[in-house]
């Protein structure tokens, strides 16, 4: 068929055999993964095997990868702890929940997050570590938001959502100036360490 007509380009014949068998004289095989579902037991970097399969959006490839966490003080805008992990489903939260139990003193705390961290366990864990969980509030999910009313009416909720913004500035700055955009993968503890001198010259 021809697109430029306007018409659908044809099915695929079959399933892929994946990789298959390299040709005569060749280190790797071209592969065919039409009617495969990648994952991250099919494909792996060849660089670094810690790396894990991620997209940021649903428009975006998946590609080899970690991810990196900032954890910024709401009233001076500064980083006070950053972490890069594996591109796991849970990695995020279980970061946030890390750095969250790291910030010593008895004094109130609060932290500031997006709809994504909005479930149920992610606010459990807050309160029982005893930080209050100022996110954003995902109404549209099954169940409604695990953030009580008696959270959201406080001045103090409405400052952190404001505030919560200004970390948008921070991987900004990481990407276009620490050399984040794309990092070359060598493992997980040479991406937290740069991440974290990227991190510190931004306060310099």
């Amino acid at each position: 068929m021809d697109r430029r007509a306007g018409r659908p380009p044809p099915a695929p014949s079959g399933p892929g055999e994946g990789f298959g068998a390299p040709k005569e004289g060749k280190k790797r095989a071209k592969g065919d993964f039409r009617g495969i579902k990648l994952s991250n037991q099919t494909h792996r970097s060849g660089t670094d095997p810690d790396a894990l399969l991620a997209r940021k959006s649903n428009a975006h490839p998946a590609l080899p990868g970690y991810r990196g966490h900032v954890l910024v003080d709401n009233r001076h805008a500064l980083v006070v702890d950053c972490r890069v992990t594996q591109a796991t489903g849970t990695g995020e939260q279980d970061a946030a929940e890390a750095m969250a139990a790291d910030r010593s003193g008895a004094h109130p705390k609060t932290i500031g997050f997006d709809t994504n961290y909005d479930t149920k366990a992610f606010v459990a864990e807050m309160r029982r570590i005893g930080v209050t969980p100022h996110g954003a509030q995902n109404t549209a999910r099954l169940g409604g938001s695990a953030i009580y009313s008696r959270t959201t009416r406080h001045e103090g909720y409405a400052q952190s959502i404001n505030a919560r913004r200004g970390i948008e500035k921070v991987f900004d700055w990481i990407k276009q100036w620490g050399g984040l955009r794309e990092f070359k993968l060598l493992s997980c503890v040479f991406s937290s360490g740069h991440s974290a001198i990227s991190c510190r010259c931004r306060h310099c």
